[in-house]
């Protein structure tokens, strides 16, 4: 009779012990279920015992194998002893895998080597081949299979893959600090002193995931990494099995890259000079069950790296870095604010009239309420409305939405902090702009001159500071034309299309050819950071005419790198001046401009009560952070950027 397979002689072995359990003592069944039989007797393997499906002989032989390796724990078996009948089980759930997908072979079979013997040019050679053909990576499916699998194995080992806690003592970097410049090559902080102190005698506890593995025979280092940096592990088999007699073997069986691990021990320095925790005990803290992307191919794809942001922060240490730098630049923005008496109050994202910018609107509605309303495009009129009601120093660090385009420095949705003092101008607010943006700068910068992309910035105070008009004669010598003067507007129209200037004929007043012109021309330009001052009114719907330059207002944007980086006026508080304006804005909606707000009566009502003169500043948290991170995409620098699904 021709040998049978390993799954077939488990099945038959798990279901005769079932039968024979109650007559049979265990030393009887233990030659049946030791791995050396191959076969069966043919008078057993010839017995029909089930006319079931292969499918549900299985399930039974799993639950027969599982009830099985119970009572031997329960018994007291080794694990020496046990080890075998975990395989057999194993074997069975991996069979029982190739039915639910015959499509994918299992990890097991995958990896399997054997030794075969070929002729070539006459002569024999012995070596080894896989399962898979000519080397062929491993399928996720089948690494998937392999490390649950593991998992399962542990279990049945008596041992949890996923913990519940672990009590470490130090990060990466710490230990880095402690030991540094301290303990020659070679040498061991036995008592770990340096760590806790004399007298202490405590071993050093960490915890992070496994970056890399390398097994030298009865040595193997790894490479664990925690949010605050990588630290090598050195395990010793005969070290070890002062604990856990398994425990080397386990780790080696158990353990692949992006497993969570803790691990305890002294500290040392290996004879290459490289700090290292020394470990006596380890634990798994949670078994990882897919793998790790390849470090230098894996992420490549800039889609990817968005898509699978979890994946790239752990491969990519600087793009931790980025998220790190930007928590610190908010938590900074927040500190100052307080330290000057701001109150940060959040306002409403839901919205019934949109208003604060020319912005197209999210449009969504409310089933209970039957409402049709809108996500925030500002968070202006509602903090606004809070200075009317008494609170003279408000500001809110929100999200906004605006369903515009995408590119490196525009993301439908992003970070802002609007803020607004009572009894303040926009000339209160270039001031306070250079004191945050430079405190955090401090924040996250080595100096106040810093690396963006090919350029240098600085950020030393004090900045440029420039009208709209004067910049555009730099480019344009000869513009010079009167905003209030409708019959100059074909003269700036020719000149602006002279200078290349598209779309001008579209153009209805000289204060918006002034605009295009600085957009088109001047706005790439601004490097270093430059307040551009004193805007046409045409742009400007929320802000105070100019209290000495007709057709102007006082705003204020912040330039650097070539995009806007801050907006601020002197708040517009006549509420006549402010209604005309709105209802201009509501023609443009009319009319198609999609960008262009109605009329905010609950705004206008408020107004009414009575404003305060008041500074209103706008920063965009994100295009900041680019800069002070020197990050190329807004996409960067969020941690979840919009994404077309992934077709």
């Amino acid at each position: 009779m021709a040998p049978q397979s390993t799954i077939q002689r488990v099945i038959m072995t798990s279901l005769l012990s079932t039968i024979l359990r109650t007559r049979t003592s265990s030393a009887f069944l233990a030659p049946l279920t030791s791995p050396r039989y191959a076969i069966l007797p043919p008078s057993l393997s010839s017995i029909k015992l089930f006319s079931t499906t292969e499918r549900e002989t299985l399930e039974q032989s799993i639950a027969t194998k599982g009830n099985e390796i119970r009572d031997l724990k329960a018994g007291g078996i080794s694990k020496e002893e046990l080890a075998p009948h975990i395989s057999q089980l194993l074997e069975l759930k991996a069979s029982l895998e190739k039915i639910d997908n015959p499509n994918a072979a299992t990890a097991t079979e995958s990896k399997q080597v054997v030794e075969s013997n070929t002729k070539q040019g006459g002569g024999g050679s012995k070596h080894k081949a896989t399962k898979k053909e000519d080397d062929e990576p491993l399928s996720i499916n089948e690494l998937r299979t392999s490390r649950l699998a593991k998992a399962s194995s542990m279990r049945m080992a008596g041992v949890e893959p996923y913990a519940y806690t672990y009590d470490r003592t130090h990060t990466a970097s710490e230990l880095l600090a402690l030991y540094d410049s301290k303990l020659e090559p070679g040498e061991e902080d036995a008592s770990n002193a340096i760590a806790f102190g004399e007298g202490e005698n405590r071993d050093v506890m960490v915890a992070g995931r496994i970056m890399m593995r390398r097994v030298f025979g009865k040595l193997a280092f790894y490479a664990l990494q925690d949010e605050s940096g990588m630290i090598q592990l050195q395990f010793d088999k005969k070290r070890l099995g002062e604990i856990d007699g398994d425990s080397f073997k386990n780790l080696k069986a158990w353990t692949d890259t992006g497993d969570i691990i803790g691990s305890s021990g002294t500290i040392r320095r290996t004879d290459k000079g490289e700090l290292t925790l020394y470990v006596k005990e380890w634990t798994m803290l949670t078994k990882s069950a897919l793998p790790l992307p390849d470090k230098f191919h894996g992420l490549a794809d800039i889609s990817k790296r968005y898509r699978n942001r979890h994946l790239d922060l752990i491969v990519n240490p600087s793009v931790r870095d980025t998220f790190y730098k930007r928590a610190k630049i908010t938590s900074s923005l927040r500190r100052q604010l307080d330290n000057k008496g701001f109150l940060e109050i959040e306002t409403p994202v839901l919205h019934t009239q949109p208003g604060g910018a020319e912005a197209k609107p999210f449009e969504t509605y409310h089933n209970t309420m039957d409402m049709d309303l809108t996500l925030r495009i500002a968070t202006e009129l509602h903090l606004k409305r809070l200075v009317i009601g008494g609170f003279p120093k408000v500001y809110e660090v929100g999200r906004i939405f605006r369903n515009e385009g995408i590119s490196t420095r525009h993301n439908p949705e992003f970070t802002s902090v609007e803020l607004y003092q009572a009894y303040a101008d926009y000339n209160d607010m270039m001031d306070l702009t250079e004191e945050l943006v430079c405190g955090m700068a401090d924040e996250v910068c080595d100096s106040m001159i810093i690396p963006y992309g090919d350029h240098t910035i600085s950020l030393e105070r004090p900045w440029r500071r420039v009208t709209m008009h004067d910049i555009v004669k730099e480019e344009m010598p000869d513009f010079e034309f009167d905003l209030l003067d409708p019959s100059t507007l074909d003269a700036a129209k020719a000149a602006a299309a002279k200078a290349g200037v598209p779309d001008v004929h579209k153009l209805t007043t000289v204060g918006y050819v002034l605009n295009a012109c600085f957009e088109e021309l001047c706005e790439p330009k601004l490097i270093q950071p430059t307040f551009v001052i004193d805007y046409p009114v045409e742009v400007s719907p929320l802000s105070k005419p100019h209290r000495s330059k007709a057709g102007m207002v006082e705003r204020f944007e912040l330039f650097a790198t070539g995009r806007e980086m801050a907006n601020s006026f002197s708040e517009l508080t006549d509420p006549v001046d402010q209604r005309e304006r709105f209802e201009a804005q509501a023609a443009k909606k009319d009319a198609g401009d999609e960008e262009a707000c109605g009329v905010d009566e609950e705004f206008l009502s408020a107004l009414e009560q009575g404003m305060p003169p008041t500074g209103g500043l706008g920063i965009g948290i994100d295009r900041l952070v680019m800069l002070l991170t020197n990050s190329p995409s807004i996409r960067d620098v969020i941690a979840f950027p919009l994404l077309k699904p992934d077709v």
